[in-house]
C-alpha cells in the first residue's frame, strides 16, 4: 500500500522535530553559560547531580584527579561507589583517525557544559555535551557531529568506556572490598559487575553499534575497558548527534539498567525540569547591583550550591564539602555553608543536611559532639573538632530565625544541650570556660585554648540561651546568657595581644609555646619569610627573658581565626578596629592568607596562580572563607566599604580556572567548587549589605541596611523568609535616597531601621519611632517606599 504524501511529509517532519528536540544545545540556548580560558583547558571541571558526578579535563579528557584516594577522585561517581574512570571517543573519517581528546573550546552551563574539538582541515566540529539529571544514577553524554563541508561524510565513532568500580574512602573500613570487573554486552550496551560485590555499570547509545570489543588491556588492574563502535554519516552542511547513557548502581543491575533506559527514553524532559529548577534557584534573592562582575559572581555560587548536594538514600543527602576531594560530609563546612544557603532561599537541603549531622553525630558520639568528617559509605573518619559542637548550635538558631518552624528548634535543641554540655566538662580542664583541643586551624599541636574555639562557643551560649528562651527553659536561658556574658568578657580582655593589635591564636604554657615556635620557624625559614622569622625569634626570647607559670595568649601564627572575635560581633568596638586594620597586612589581592606568618613582603602584589606544593598542602594558601569571615567581621564593625573589598578579592578568582566557579584556594588550588563560598558571599551581602536580619518565629522581619559606596541601584529580590517573601530596592543619587520593600504577606511586620534623620513615606502607612539614635518605621503593608527628606 501506498504511504499517501502528506503522511511521508509529517512523518519527515516529527523526524526533524525530534532530531532538533533532542539536540542537548536546543536546551542550553538562553541559558547563563561562560567559555572557559584556553590556558586551563588541562585543568577540571565538573557535570554534577545529586546522585551522580563526573570530574574529568577541561580539553575533554579523563586523567588522573585527586589525592584522597590518589588519582581517582576523578571520572564518573555514584556515591558510595565509583563506575568509571572515563571514557575515550576516537572518529575515523576517510582513513584517517580523529581523536576527542584535545578540545578548543571548554563551556560551562550551570546544569550542563560542553566541549568543543575542532577539525578544520577534515570540516567537521564536534560538540561533546554533557548533563546529569535530578536524582538519577547516571550521566547523558551527547556528541553533536557537524559537517560543516560540501560532500557528505561517513564516520565511524568508536566509545572506549573505562570502567572501574570501585569503594569511595575508608571503603575497607566498611567492608568494601574491591575486586575485578568483569563485562558482558547485552542487546547494545555493556553491563560490567565487580566479581565479588553487586556493583554495576552500564554504558551504551541509543543508536545499535556495528561492532563490539573487550580492551584486553583496561586502565587499572582491577577495572575493565570495553568499546562500542558506531557508524554516522552525516550529510554537507549538516550534523547528527549520538546519545549515550553511563548508568551504575551499588544495589543490583536492574537498578543501573533503569537508570540507563531512563536517561536514554526521557533525557528531553529530565533535562528541562532540571533547567526550570534552576531558573528557579537563580531568581531567589535575586541581586542587580552596578559591579556585574560581582553580580554574576553571585548568581553562579547558587548553582555551585547545587553543585555540592550528595544523596545517599541509606544515608540522607546533605551538601558536599568540595569537588573532587571532599565530596562527602563535614560538619564545621556545612556550619559555614548552611548560613549562606538559607539566606539563597535552598532551605531543603539545610534541613536535610542538619538532619544528616544530628543523626550521624548522635549515632557515633550520643553526646552532642558533632562529627568533623564522613564519607560517603557512612564511615565516620573525624568524630569532631572543639569547634564544631558549639557552631552547630547557633547554625540551628540561624536557621529557626528564618523558617520559624519551632519543631525544628525543639528537634535540634537536646543535641544543643548535650553538646554544650560536653563542650565545657569534657574539655575545659582548668574550668576557664575556653574548651581545649583543636578548631579550625589543623595545625600539629596548636590544640591547647583555640581564639575561634572561644570565640564559637561565646556564640553558642548567646544563641542557646534564645533557643532555651523560646522553648520555655527560662532558668536554663539565663545560665546560657550568664555564661555567654563572661565569655565575652574573658575574650576581650586574656585573648587581646596589645603588642600585636590582635586576638592572640591560642592560650598555652611557656612550654606549649617554644615548641610551636620552633615548628614556626622551620616553616617561615622554608618559605623564605624573613620578617616572620625575625618576629618569631624575638617572641621567642621574649618568652624566655619573661618567663610564666601560667597558660597565657600567644600570637605566633597569624591564623585568620584571631578575626572570629569580630565575625562574631564579640569583639569591643576599639579592639575591633585596631584588629581589623591589622589583618589587612596578611592579604594578597584575592583575599586572607590562612596562615599569616607565609605572606612576604610583596604578597600584595602577588596576583599570579597559586603554586602549591607536590604533595597536596594549604601552606602559603589563601582561601575563600578566611576572606568572607573578614568581610562578615567589617560589616559588623560598620564598614560596607571594606567588607566588599574583601568580596572583590574573592570573586577576582572567580571564573579563574573553572569557568563559573570559585576555587578553595585562590585563586586555582585544591577544590574546584567548595561549599562555605556561599557564607562568604551571601551573609555580607543578605544579611548585611541589605540589612536583613529574620526573626521568622516572631513573624517580624528586621532590615537594616549599611550599603557600599557606588551600590547606589540595587536591588535584592524574592528573599524566602518564612512564609513570606521580601524584596529590597536602594535607588540613591545626589538629590535622593529612596528605599522600596515589598512582601508578599501582610501578617507581618518589617521594621526598617535607618540613620535618624526625617523621612517621607510616599507609599504604605508606617509608625515611626526613635531608638538609640536610629530613626524605625514599621509597617505590615505589601509595598512601602520611604524617602530621606
Amino acid at each position: 500500500m501506498k504511504t499517501p504524501t502528506f503522511l511521508l511529509f509529517s512523518i519527515l517532519i516529527m523526524a526533524c522535530s525530534s532530531q532538533t528536540e533532542n539536540t542537548m544545545s536546543n536546551i542550553l540556548d538562553e541559558s547563563p553559560n561562560i567559555k572557559g580560558k584556553e590556558t586551563y583547558l588541562n585543568s577540571p571541571y565538573v557535570t554534577a547531580g545529586d546522585r551522580v558526578y563526573m570530574a574529568g579535563h577541561q580539553d575533554g579528557t579523563f586523567p588522573t584527579l585527586g589525592w584522597h584516594i590518589k588519582g581517582e577522585m576523578g571520572g564518573i561517581w555514584n556515591h558510595p561507589i565509583k563506575l568509571m574512570d572515563g571514557f575515550d571517543v576516537e572518529m575515523a573519517v576517510s582513513n584517517k583517525v580523529l581523536k576527542l581528546n584535545k578540545a578548543s573550546e571548554f563551556i560551562n552551563y550551570p546544569y550542563a557544559n560542553k566541549h568543543i574539538f575542532k577539525f578544520e582541515k577534515d570540516g567537521l566540529v564536534v560538540e561533546r555535551i554533557q548533563f546529569v539529571p535530578d536524582n538519577v544514577q547516571g550521566i547523558f553524554v551527547q556528541f553533536i557531529i557537524k559537517n560543516n563541508a560540501k560532500e557528505s561524510v561517513k564516520s565511524y565513532v568508536n566509545f572506549v568506556g573505562h570502567s572501574n568500580l570501585r569503594p569511595t574512602w575508608l571503603g575497607e573500613r566498611s567492608n568494601m572490598i574491591d575486586s575485578k570487573d568483569s563485562a558482558i554486552l547485552e542487546e547494545n550496551y555493556w553491563v560490567v559487575k565487580d566479581s565479588l560485590n553487586s556493583w554495576y555499570t552500564v554504558f551504551g547509545s541509543d543508536q545499535a553499534p556495528i561492532s563490539s570489543k573487550v580492551i584486553e588491556e583496561p586502565n587499572k588492574s582491577n577495572g575493565a575497558s570495553n568499546a562500542l563502535e558506531y557508524v554516522v554519516e552525516i550529510p554537507a552542511k549538516s550534523k547528527k548527534t549520538l546519545n549515550f547513557a553511563l548508568t551504575g548502581s551499588y544495589i543490583s543491575r536492574e537498578d543501573a539498567i533503569n537508570s540507563y533506559n531512563n536517561i536514554l527514553e526521557n533525557i528531553v524532559p529530565l533535562a528541562k525540569a532540571k533547567k526550570a529548577r534552576y531558573e528557579q534557584l537563580v531568581n531567589q534573592s535575586k541581586l542587580t547591583i552596578p559591579d556585574k562582575h560581582l553580580q554574576e559572581t553571585f548568581e553562579w555560587l547558587k548553582y555551585n550550591c547545587d553543585w555540592l548536594v550528595r544523596t545517599i538514600p541509606e544515608i540522607g543527602s546533605g551538601i558536599g564539602a568540595g569537588i573532587p576531594d571532599y565530596p562527602w560530609y563535614f560538619g564545621t563546612d556545612s556550619e559555614y555553608a548552611l548560613k549562606g544557603y538559607m539566606a539563597i532561599g535552598q532551605d531543603e537541603i539545610v534541613e536535610n543536611t542538619v538532619q544528616l549531622l544530628d543523626s550521624v553525630s548522635m549515632a557515633v558520639n550520643n553526646n552532642g559532639r558533632i562529627f568533623h568528617e564522613m564519607s560517603t559509605n557512612g564511615v565516620v573518619f573525624n568524630k569532631g573538632n572543639i569547634n564544631e559542637t558549639p557552631q552547630f548550635a547557633s547554625l540551628i538558631w540561624e536557621i529557626y530565625k528564618w523558617n520559624g518552624d519551632k519543631e525544628f528548634l525543639a528537634k535540634y535543641f537536646p543535641t544543643i544541650k548535650k553538646g554544650l554540655k560536653w563542650l565545657l566538662e569534657e574539655n575545659d580542664a582548668n574550668k576557664n570556660l575556653f574548651p581545649d583541643g583543636f578548631g579550625m586551624m589543623e595545625i600539629h599541636g596548636l590544640n591547647s585554648e583555640m581564639i575561634d574555639v572561644a570565640s564559637y562557643t561565646q556564640r553558642a551560649f548567646a544563641d542557646a540561651a534564645l533557643m532555651a528562651s523560646e522553648l520555655n527553659e527560662t532558668e536554663l536561658a539565663r545560665e546560657y546568657q550568664k555564661l555567654a556574658n563572661q565569655l565575652k568578657e574573658k575574650i576581650n580582655t586574656e585573648f587581646w595581644a596589645e603588642t600585636f593589635q590582635s586576638y592572640a591564636d591560642f592560650i598555652g604554657t611557656d612550654q606549649q609555646a617554644l615548641h610551636l615556635i620552633d615548628d614556626a620557624l622551620v616553616r617561615a625559614d622554608t618559605l623564605n619569610k624573613p620578617w616572620a622569622v625575625e618576629e618569631l625569634e624575638a617572641t621567642k626570647q621574649q618568652i624566655l627573658r619573661n618567663p610564666s607559670d601560667e597558660p597565657r595568649p600567644f600570637v605566633l601564627y597569624h591564623n585568620w581565626v584571631v578575626n572570629t572575635p569580630m565575625e562574631m560581633g564579640i569583639a569591643d568596638s576599639t579592639k575591633a578596629i585596631l584588629a581589623l586594620d591589622n589583618a589587612r597586612k596578611f592579604t594578597n589581592p584575592f583575599g586572607v592568607f590562612v596562615t599569616g606568618i607565609d605572606r612576604d613582603e610583596t604578597a600584595g602584589d602577588d596576583s599570579g596562580s597559586f603554586k602549591g606544593s607536590k604533595v597536596f598542602s594549604y601552606t602559603g594558601a589563601v582561601m575563600t572563607l578566611p576572606t568572607g569571615v573578614q568581610a562578615v567581621a567589617e560589616n559588623n564593625y560598620g564598614r560596607p566599604d571594606q567588607a566588599l573589598d574583601y568580596l572583590k578579592r574573592i570573586s577576582r578568582s572567580f571564573s579563574y580556572a573553572l569557568p563559573g566557579s570559585i576555587y578553595e584556594v585562590s585563586p586555582d588550588y585544591g577544590m574546584m567548587t567548595q561549599a562555605w563560598n556561599i557564607y562568604a558571599f551571601a551573609v555580607p551581602i543578605v544579611n548585611q549589605f541589605f540589612g536583613i536580619k529574620p526573626l521568622s518565629h516572631k513573624k517580624v522581619i528586621i532590615i537594616e541596611p549599611q550599603m557600599p559606596s557606588g551600590w547606589d541601584d540595587a536591588s535584592l529580590e524574592d528573599v524566602n523568609v518564612g512564609d513570606n517573601k521580601i524584596s529590597i530596592w536602594h535607588t540613591k543619587s545626589k538629590e535622593s535616597h529612596q528605599i522600596k520593600i515589598q512582601q508578599t504577606k501582610t501578617d507581618w511586620k518589617i521594621k526598617l531601621i535607618l540613620p535618624q534623620g526625617e523621612y517621607i513615606v510616599s507609599e504604605g502607612n508606617s509608625e515611626t519611632t526613635t531608638e538609640n539614635g536610629k530613626t524605625i518605621l514599621t509597617f505590615s503593608d505589601r509595598l512601602i517606599v520611604v524617602s530621606k527628606k
